[in-house]
């Protein structure tokens, strides 16, 4: 592998562009091509990248030989194109939802075996979510007790009437057991009042650590909102707030009036930026790699995510309350 790495971005969309951006410009990898189905919006975004475009994904193989390729496709169309791109042994970062069939998620690690295969929960790297985990680690909150998560903004239609807890909440189910830990049973209400799909849903947690949690994810809200995004995780000696993933992070102490509270700095702009969040998950990515270690959240957590989306869409079905397997 070479020293300054070659990287190959694979979709052309919009949050595909944060994956062009930032190989672009860091200092140790060079982005060299990026493929898409679309010509003229492929060859655009490649242009203002300064990659080679394509639209042949096998031509693009055989003519870059990435150190690495990133995958950010639609949210409904991962299978195929993951599976081709796995099966290729490249290292491979793919976007939040690994697929939306857990059939598919076990062929696609199955292939993978130890290779690198890295999934972008990015909202793990938000500095508010790190200072929290720090916290927890620490005995700060002492015990959780019970935990909330909540989501919401507008619609992102797609084909699947569960898009909105599969390919948004993955967040959710994936933030919740990073801060609290795993999830044993669900409980879920779902509905489909607005426009037909599952638009809006409410769960119920039982953590493994006998605390308890909620989830309410929503299409039908406004990211424009204030605390369109907040995480509370209270315990037995204090409680803290995360406000819109990157805005502030709030911290109280059992019996004490006085609230602490971190918010980005003057200077301090990264902090502040959602993206960013994408670039520092990207710095711990390369740095694996380059160790020959494991991905920081392997492709293993999207399997996850997607197995509790299933156990909620089955309590929905059956009205009964679902246990989950790790």
């Amino acid at each position: 592998m070479t020293e300054r790495l070659r990287v190959a971005v694979v979709g052309a969309g919009g949050w595909g562009e944060q994956h062009a951006r930032i190989f672009s410009r860091r200092e140790d990898t060079e982005l060299c091509a990026v493929a898409g189905r679309t010509p003229e919006r492929t060859r655009a975004r490649a242009e203002r990248y300064g990659a080679t475009p394509y639209t042949d994904l096998d031509l693009m193989l055989r003519h870059e030989q990435p150190d690495l390729i990133t995958v950010c496709l639609p949210n409904e169309d991962h299978y195929d194109v993951t599976l081709k791109l796995v099966r290729t042994g490249v290292p491979l970062l793919v976007e939040k939802p690994l697929v939306f069939d857990l059939t598919e998620a076990d062929s696609l690690l199955a292939e993978a075996g130890e290779r690198f295969f890295a999934i972008n929960f990015n909202h793990r790297y938000a500095e508010p979510v790190q200072r929290a985990k720090a916290l927890i680690d620490a005995g700060e909150l002492g015990e959780a007790v019970f935990a909330t998560w909540r989501f919401g903004g507008e619609a992102n239609h797609g084909n699947s009437p569960h898009a909105n807890l599969i390919e948004t909440q993955c967040h959710g189910f994936d933030m919740l057991e990073h801060l609290v830990g795993p999830i044993s049973t669900v409980s879920a209400h779902m509905t489909d009042k607005t426009y037909g799909a599952f638009s809006t849903i409410a769960l119920a947690l039982d953590f493994e650590n006998r605390a308890v949690g909620t989830m309410l994810g929503s299409y039908d809200s406004s990211y424009a909102y204030p605390d369109t995004q907040r995480i509370e995780i209270n315990g037995t000696e204090g409680r803290l707030v995360i406000h819109d993933t990157v805005r502030a992070l709030t911290f109280s102490r059992i019996g004490d009036d006085v609230e602490r509270r971190w918010h980005s700095g003057y200077f301090d702009d990264e902090a502040r930026y959602f993206a960013g969040t994408f670039d520092r998950h990207v710095d711990a990515i390369l740095d694996a790699l380059r160790a020959g270690g494991a991905p920081p959240i392997h492709a293993r957590a999207g399997r996850r995510a997607l197995g509790l989306a299933l156990a909620a869409i089955e309590s929905h079905e059956t009205g009964r309350r679902m246990a989950v397997n790790r």
